[in-house]
């Protein structure tokens, strides 16, 4: 078994909250929910990696290869789908916010330089598509920051920073101000 499967296979268990040697029903059901959320994650980062892989160049044929698949069955499969983002935005907060946007084009290279002007006249961003963002307006001035995903989060919490939306193999975090924003 690779060590991805293993440590997969270890979430699986821990999530499930399974312990001993002998396993019950419930047990087993248990590691069937569990292993269900999984591929249900999987699945996701997998979609967030093709559209990070689309959106730094690469081509539908080079992604096929890694799939081992056609480009043709690999742009049908995650061409369609924009990639959704988690965010830790309520529906209730965003439904609240009279003004939405989406920035770009932009790319990983021009992203951060066009979000930092952004939250400065009071937009942050709340999702990430191919090359966009969506962003929504407050009275206030956002920070941005962007970081490779990790498990843990608790610096940037401490300093203040939210998860403005995840986009394997970024994250990326807001942080509000408390400064009006700029007209």
């Amino acid at each position: 078994m690779s060590e991805l499967a293993d440590a997969v296979g270890r979430a699986v268990v821990d999530a499930a909250g399974v312990s001993g040697d002998t396993l019950g029903m419930d047990d087993h059901l248990a590691l069937v929910s569990a292993s269900a959320r999984a591929e249900d994650a999987a699945r996701a980062l997998l979609q967030r990696a093709v559209s990070a892989a689309r959106a730094s160049g690469a081509s539908w044929a080079v992604i096929g290869g890694e799939l081992r698949m056609s480009r043709q069955a690999a742009q049908q499969r995650f061409g369609g789908a924009a990639a959704s983002a988690d965010s830790d935005v309520s529906d209730q907060e965003t439904s609240s916010v009279p003004e939405e946007r989406w920035l770009g084009p932009v790319t990983a290279f021009d992203e951060m330089a066009e979000l930092d002007l952004a939250g400065r006249v009071g937009w942050r961003t709340v999702e990430v598509g191919m090359f966009t963002h969506r962003m929504i307006r407050t009275p206030t001035q956002w920070a941005h920051r962007r970081i490779l995903w990790r498990a843990s989060l608790a610096t940037e919490r401490a300093e203040g920073w939210i998860v403005g939306c995840r986009a394997f193999p970024w994250i990326y975090l807001v942080r509000d101000l408390g400064v009006p924003a700029e007209s």
